[in-house]
């Protein structure tokens, strides 16, 4: 009796005359009374499609989702709880040893920005101490970073050059909160996978362009030039820096000394470690200090210089810096400055996301923990929102840093308020230190902290062995962003990249199957399912090496590298298994379903011959048959006709309105192929309920009824699983062959020890299984051998067509088409 909320929704789906499918449709007969599943199980099993409302409730959080969620927006309270004196020491040593590489990196960094030094100070302050809270990686170590760094030096200039009244910070600090907004919504939203979308050819390419690009940047003030513009694309600030080294000053010594002394001492302690690893951790950590002993050596060169002369310094100094947090305060805000850099955000978010999303999961990787996407986007939203309340600029994590964290033997994320502590201390007790840092020698440690952002060659190489399309896009990157800018380079490498994704999807088709019968061989013995019970030896023919062997599907092409020795072949005349290789959607539908239907009438030969009454009533584009080809004419009648098409759906998730309608426009124009016959769709490894519902909205599942013959029997074949754990015959022939194996055993040790040779054919037969054997067993056990085997239907018995695996799929194909065609002999006797 139907409900009433089903009555209504009948009437109104008749008033709007839409035609609603019928439950029972297509419902094969044959499953009650003469299937074998109707003995086996107590109920049959008809899948139900899924519903919208089934849908809506999946998607409504439950309360312990609800209180996950909240939970997993700190996750700093799953472990804080647990905190000890031991990674206390860790993360003691590691938050200073990133303190002090902190300082003047951030204070470098703020340069890049177009801003005074200590912002980066501010910046560095809050990334660390915030960061704890909402993060889920214990090495990444966020602050101030050269990419986006120069990524916001680029909005500034642009702003300043535009006109607008701001000053330098504002516009870094309104930067900052908009874009930490825009990353904190995605990350609540818990769209870190959106990080995916990012190629790690588009990452690289965009790193290494991006390190050219600011090495580059950094020469004329390693040089000690003016005059120009470090701002201008690579190539031409190169060639002014070369116009230009007739008036290089005395901060090119600085420079390059620094910079040499650098190299120096990485180099060397790295061949030190390698000669003594016994001490390799403390030469790491003097490796660590390499640029604060550098910024430590040249600031003494400059005060020894500059001392007496601090108005008129020999050479470009860092300069007053002031003293504790002189920027606090709510940020400016208003729609013109954000209307400005409205352009810049997509790149300055990007930057943002994907070298620090990038770092923290290759160092989960290697320390062999996972970090959660979405909740960094959070902690980096939090981290850029608040920065500015300091006077921060957008900030994200740092390769260098987290490199230099994990090394350091870094714990927990709390060795960010360790961190915090040393600049806290830096800028409160330092700053008089700073005024006498040189321009110079802060360039010398930009330029040799970018180099490390610089794709090896060997990565490109291996990049090339992989895929060597990606390799023109890794060099378009690269040499857009040195030739025009960093954010275009960027925008070129993500383009391109899901310009070839899309190219593959669009292009994308299946392949044909065929089959072939193998054994799986261990050594020269064949061995069944388990891989200790061996069959016989390889080579020779017997029944049980015969039973052993399976069927397998590969591309009749040989496209995925099988040998080309092995023999496919379609499993029966006319019988055709398409796999579906990149989905089934509406970019590839048309492309996919058009090489099938190529390929199948190449293939086979029409049902029965088109005839036409008159010349002019055939089509413009049906050329018919060439009269003058007889030797195709006789290759083409011995092509066996079109049967039944059996598609793989293992690749396939979901399908949408396009690709099921071209799969009907298929079904339809093969059926007038095949004529007065029809063509049987069999549809194996459905992956998706709506993939199911959806194949079913356009008539698949059920056999299509010829409509100028009598319908055969439906020989209806379906996957059975059996039931009962413990008591199913399979657990049961388990346990009784390992009895038997132990019991073997058993008579063998009992021989050995009375000095007799066992009579193995005894315990071979049968009748000492079933009788002597039995009376041994527990009660249990006794029972369950008696009992009767049960199973259940893997699928609905509703769609004989949709089956669960391929080898379902080909047998219920075979034995239809044999069916037919027995039936269409019964009825020719019959007739005559």
């Amino acid at each position: 009796m139907p409900s009433i909320a089903t009555k209504i929704g009948h009437g109104l789906a008749k008033g709007l005359g839409i035609q609603l499918q019928e439950s029972d449709h297509g419902r094969d007969t044959v499953t009650r009374g003469e299937s074998v599943m109707s003995t086996q199980t107590s109920d049959s099993f008809f899948e139900g499609p899924p519903t919208s409302l089934e849908w809506l409730q999946e998607q409504v959080p439950t309360r312990q989702e609800s209180t996950a969620y909240a939970k997993s927006l700190f996750p700093f309270l799953s472990w804080i709880t647990h905190y000890n004196l031991q990674w206390l020491a860790g993360d003691l040593v590691a938050g200073i040893t990133i303190g002090a590489v902190l300082v003047p990196q951030g204070m470098a960094y703020a340069m890049l920005a177009n801003l005074e030094p200590q912002f980066g100070l501010y910046s560095s302050f809050m990334g660390v101490i915030i960061y704890w809270i909402f993060g889920t990686s214990k090495d990444i170590s966020i602050g101030p970073v050269a990419v986006l760094s120069t990524v916001v030096g680029t909005v500034v200039a642009d702003l300043r050059s535009s006109g607008l009244p701001y000053s330098a910070n504002v516009i870094a600090s309104a930067l900052s909160i908009i874009s930490g907004c825009i990353v904190l919504g995605m990350g609540l939203l818990r769209l870190g996978w959106l990080v995916d979308l990012i190629s790690i050819t588009s990452l690289s390419a965009f790193m290494t362009g991006s390190a050219i690009t600011i090495a580059v940047s950094q020469l004329p003030a390693l040089l000690g030039l003016h005059g120009f513009s470090n701002r201008d694309a690579p190539y031409k600030v190169v060639i002014n820096t070369l116009k230009n080294l007739p008036h290089c000053k005395l901060d090119a010594a600085l420079g390059l000394t620094a910079l040499f002394l650098l190299y120096l001492i990485r180099y060397t302690l790295t061949r030190a470690a390698e000669r003594w690893p016994n001490k390799k951790r403390i030469i790491f950590f003097a490796n660590t200090m390499r640029t604060v002993f550098a910024i430590l050596l040249y600031t003494m060169i400059s005060w020894l210089v500059n001392r007496n002369r601090r108005d008129h310094p020999a050479f470009s100094v860092l300069g007053v810096v002031p003293k504790g947090f002189q920027n606090v305060g709510s940020p400016h805000l208003d729609s013109a400055l954000i209307s400005k850099f409205a352009t810049h955000l997509p790149a300055t978010v990007i930057v943002m996301l994907v070298e620090h999303i990038a770092i923290s999961k290759s160092f989960g990787r290697v320390n062999n923990y996972t970090i959660d996407p979405s909740q960094e986007m959070v902690a980096i939203g939090m981290t850029n929102i608040l920065g500015p309340f300091l006077g921060g600029y957008p900030s994200t994590g740092s390769f260098s840093r987290t490199a230099v964290n994990s090394k350091a033997g870094v714990r927990t994320p709390a060795a960010g308020i360790i961190t915090g502590l040393v600049v806290l201390i830096a800028t409160y007790l330092l700053t008089a230190v700073f005024f006498y840092i040189p321009s110079a020698s802060l360039a010398a440690v930009i330029i040799h902290a970018v180099g490390d952002l610089i794709t090896p060659p060997n990565t490109v190489y291996q990049f090339w062995r992989v895929s060597p399309l990606e390799v023109f896009v890794f060099f378009i990157g690269v040499f857009v962003s040195v030739f025009v800018h960093i954010e275009e380079g960027l925008y070129a490498t993500v383009c391109l990249s899901a310009a070839i994704l899309l190219f593959r999807i669009l292009k994308a088709r299946g392949r044909f199957m065929g089959k072939v019968r193998v054994h799986s061989v261990l050594g020269d013995h064949v061995i069944g399912a388990d891989d200790r019970q061996v069959v016989g030896e390889y080579g020779t023919f017997t029944e049980t090496l015969e039973n052993s062997s399976r069927n397998v599907f590969l591309p009749l092409d040989h496209g995925d590298g099988s040998n080309p020795e092995v023999e496919l072949e379609n499993p029966h005349p006319g019988v055709f298994i398409y796999r579906f290789s990149e989905g089934f959607n509406y970019p590839n539908a048309n492309h996919s379903l058009e090489y099938l239907v190529d390929f199948i009438k190449s293939q086979t030969q029409r049902t029965s011959a088109e005839m036409f009454d008159r010349k002019g009533d055939r089509p413009w584009n049906n050329p018919g048959p060439r009269k003058t080809a007889k030797s195709r004419e006789t290759h083409e009648d011995r092509l066996p006709t079109l049967k039944a098409i059996i598609l793989d759906f293992s690749s396939v998730n979901n399908v949408d309105i396009t690709s099921v309608q071209r799969l009907i426009d298929v079904r339809n124009q093969l059926d007038k192929y095949t004529a007065p016959e029809v063509v049987d769709w069999h549809i194996a490894c459905i992956n998706n309920r709506w993939t199911k519902r959806a194949l079913i909205a356009g008539g698949f599942g059920v056999p299509t009824t010829p409509s100028d013959a009598a319908p055969h029997r439906w020989r209806s074949i379906f996957s059975v699983a059996e039931i009962g754990g413990k008591t199913s015959a399979a657990a049961v022939a388990e346990e009784n062959a390992y009895d038997r194996d132990l019991a073997l055993r058993h008579s063998r040790a009992l021989d050995e020890e009375m000095g007799k040779a066992g009579d193995l054919g005894a315990f071979d037969s049968d009748e000492v299984d079933s009788t002597g054997f039995d009376e041994e067993k527990p009660p249990n056990l006794a029972a369950t051998l008696r009992q009767r085997r049960k199973g259940a239907v893997v699928s609905g018995l509703d769609r004989p067509l949709f089956h669960v695996d391929l080898t379902s799929a080909v047998q219920s194909a075979i034995s239809n088409v044999a069916a037919r065609e027995e039936f269409r002999a019964e009825s020719m006797t019959e007739a005559s």
